[in-house]
């Protein structure tokens, strides 16, 4: 039997999800459902002076109509470390508690919840409540609140003198670089459908990335009983980091149940979907000296970030050079701008996509000044160790995707003097970048339950946010028991599986896959004792090293021929069933730094007069360790890069000031790629063994596709055009401006 990882397999999920198998958070039913339906403030800053529900009380269908004042009971405060609306990936702060009291903190805040017999009547009584504010000024523009940013003390970082450094170099650069605030933006919409199980016990159908986060997070708010609790998401169509948190949907549709005591399903629309996390709005300033031959001698990265005043969200967003690039002094500072808005959140590479636009872009600007081809300058400050840390990699095989990615690119054919390069009444442009991401992993466990017909079921409460999880759970399944794979089962999406921690930062692969590898190690130990139970078992004296699981036997390593059926050892043994539960822990404090690399090239090319632009190819080469499914990983990169056009040409969440309000909160107004602008997309997966980084050698690729992507177009648009456009994204008027 042929071993299934690393081949490009199709998803075992595809056909529940193509023929509407698959359910998702809003298609489960009970009997008795009531529906809910939000009524958003229309301030940013202020009270509830008062709340008038009359008129929707009367409207046909309608039960009730939550707000601060008739609520039922929740959690009051605690300390910082104790607050019971804290989850396991929440920033520092207080978190949002919806419906709490009468305060305002951001525009399309929740300040009630309708209840009705059917969605349709909820929603038009919800347009019915009126509400009264004391409004209060607000700020929700960053650039305002800029020079009042507060340095975050933990993420400033200094090496050597680089302010003198910089003063004294041959070649300098300093640019500011500014990152709009993005919305996520997934197909599914936020939803919860809580079944009153009776008793005040719940089953909660939730669009989330982490069923035990979401469960945890009930039971502190609600002051329940995790065995009361059963939080599900079995199919999550798509999220990108927005369900990483439980959504304050959750917290309602959980609140009205209990107020009810029935089952209630709530959904959010696709406007309330903007009252949720977002990608922040960044001011990056970096400053780049070196000698004249190109050698980096001092690195300046500082970000000034968007949150709310109620939390302090931020992530990695300066220290990657340090990563990619040698220089003998480094200064890396992050700011928070306190505004009057909800908390950002997790966006496929939280960090990293915007702090590496900046960087790239940059980099691309001192090749320019020194005349010099942006691929040579990266080569000539390669670094082989994590110059912030001083470690060596566990792999790093950055040089070999920039020579595969440049080769496939055509890269050597590029005239470096800007417009020199032209497709009819098109210019043509071309730029390159680096991408880079962290091989992050968390410890998780996973059940197998091995029956002696031949079927493994494999059981986490990890997600499945349409990245592929299920198949390769299922594909590391396989090889480790030496089944096929349709003999392989996979439950996830339960909190009442063994424990994993949200789906997420590219961790989950590694994370989960190393934890089944650990499990059938356990079941092969278990088979081995069973065969050597046989009356003159040819497996007798083996360890369970000695022995791998192939085509249904336990089989000597040493000699195939000394095998035991799986079937024959568990008759024998008259054991219907085996079943092991194990985790993988990993060792991150062992002297060495865990990334993925990444080498991104892209073509634009731009109208002369209209200054329309088009990506028309994009070549992305990936160093990522051990792939274990070429098919459903290059699909990752592909819709990475397909984020990174967004990013670059199109997202941006727009802002009233003088209102607090999102402006174009749809998909209408708020623009990202369709078909007509994704052309060409060329993936490349450089090999890259890795027998320290975790024993199967796996890295993750999930964010490491969009690192990058940005920059790359932006510098291709300056070769293209002769115009630098620092501000993302990339507008029409930016261009001709």
């Amino acid at each position: 039997m042929a071993p299934t990882i690393g081949t490009p397999t199709s998803r075992v999920d595809g056909h529940a999800k193509v023929t509407g198998e698959a359910r998702y958070a809003a298609e489960f039913d009970a009997p008795g459902l009531a529906y809910g339906s939000i009524v958003g403030s229309t301030i940013a800053k202020g009270r509830i002076a008062r709340i008038d529900a009359s008129e929707a009380l009367r409207v046909q269908g309608v039960i009730d109509v939550l707000t601060h004042l008739n609520r039922p009971h929740m959690a009051e405060g605690g300390g910082a470390d104790e607050d019971p609306y804290r989850d396991d990936v929440a920033p520092e702060g207080s978190p949002f508690r919806p419906l709490y009291d009468d305060r305002i903190v951001f525009s399309g805040q929740p300040v009630a919840l309708v209840l009705a017999e059917t969605w349709e009547a909820a929603r038009y009584a919800a347009s019915q409540v009126r509400v009264d504010y004391d409004e209060e000024p607000h700020v929700t523009d960053l650039h305002r609140r800029r020079d009042d940013a507060v340095a975050l003390r933990e993420r400033t970082k200094v090496r050597g003198d680089a302010d003198t450094a910089f003063a004294a170099a041959e070649v300098r650069h300093a640019g500011e670089y500014f990152i709009a605030m993005e919305h996520h933006n997934p197909m599914e919409l936020f939803a919860s459908t809580v079944i009153w199980d009776g008793d005040g016990k719940l089953t909660v159908y939730d669009k989330t990335q982490g069923v035990q986060n979401v469960q945890c997070y009930l039971c502190g708010v609600f002051e329940m009983k995790p065995e009361d609790v059963r939080v599900v998401s079995p199919f999550v169509g798509g999220a990108f980091g927005s369900g990483l948190r439980p959504q304050y949907s959750v917290a309602l549709a959980v609140m009205a149940a209990r107020a009810l005591q029935r089952s209630v399903r709530l959904v959010l629309t696709r406007r309330q979907m903007y009252t949720l996390g977002y990608r922040p709005g960044t001011i990056e300033r970096v400053a780049l000296g070196a000698k004249a031959d190109g050698t980096l001698e001092a690195v300046t990265h500082e970000a000034i970030g968007m949150t709310s005043q109620f939390e302090d969200f931020a992530r990695n967003d300066t220290t990657w050079s340090g990563t990619l690039y040698r220089s003998a002094t480094a200064k890396y500072d992050h700011k928070l701008a306190r505004l009057d808005v909800s908390t950002p959140c997790d966006m496929r590479a939280p960090g990293a996509a915007t702090g590496v636009y900046a960087l790239e872009c940059a980099m691309d600007e001192l090749a320019v000044a020194l005349k010099l081809d942006p691929l040579e300058l990266r080569y000539r400050n390669y670094s082989d160790r994590d110059q912030n840390e001083d470690m060596p990699f566990t792999s790093k095989k950055l040089r070999e995707c920039y020579r595969q990615g440049a080769e496939a690119f055509g890269w050597s054919k590029r005239d470096p003097q800007p417009r020199a390069m032209r497709d009819g009444s098109e210019l043509v442009g071309w730029g390159m970048a680096t991408g880079v991401w962290e091989a992050l992993q968390m410890k998780t466990a996973v059940r197998i339950l091995l029956t002696a017909n031949g079927h493994a079921e494999v059981a986490c409460a990890t997600s499945d946010i349409g990245t592929g999880t299920y198949t390769i759970m299922a594909q590391v399944a396989a090889d480790m028991l030496g089944l096929p794979l349709d003999s392989i089962s996979v439950k996830l999406g339960d909190s009442t599986l063994p424990h994993s921690p949200v789906e997420g930062g590219s961790w989950t692969a590694a994370s989960v896959s190393n934890a089944i590898a650990s499990t059938a190690k356990a079941i092969r130990t278990e088979l081995l004792q069973l065969a050597q139970k046989m009356p003159q078992s040819p497996l007798a004296g083996a360890t369970p090293d000695d022995v791998a699981l192939v085509d249904g036997r336990i089989v000597s390593k040493q000699d195939a021929a000394r095998a035991v059926p799986i079937a024959d050892a568990m008759r024998h043994a008259a054991v219907d069933r085996i079943e092991q539960e194990t985790s993988a822990d990993f060792d991150e404090d062992d002297g060495y730094a865990r990334n993925t690399h990444s080498a991104i090239f892209a073509e634009v090319k731009v109208d002369e007069q209209l200054g329309v632009i088009r990506v028309t190819r994009v070549v992305s080469a990936v160093a990522a360790g051990r792939i274990l499914n070429t098919k459903t990983a290059k699909s990752q990169i592909m819709g990475s890069v397909v984020g990174g056009i967004g990013m670059a040409l199109h997202e941006e969440t727009l802002i009233d000031h003088d209102l607090g309000r999102i402006m174009n909160a749809d998909i209408a107004e708020y623009h990202v790629p369709v078909n007509a602008d994704v052309h060409e997309i060329e993936v490349i997966f450089v090999d890259e063994p890795d027998d320290i980084v975790n024993p199967l050698g796996i890295k993750g690729v999930g964010e490491i596709g969009i690192v990058g992507v940005a920059a790359a177009i932006a510098n291709a648009i300056y070769h293209a055009t002769g115009k630098r456009v620092r501000d993302l994204p990339i507008t029409l008027d930016k261009l001709q401006g």
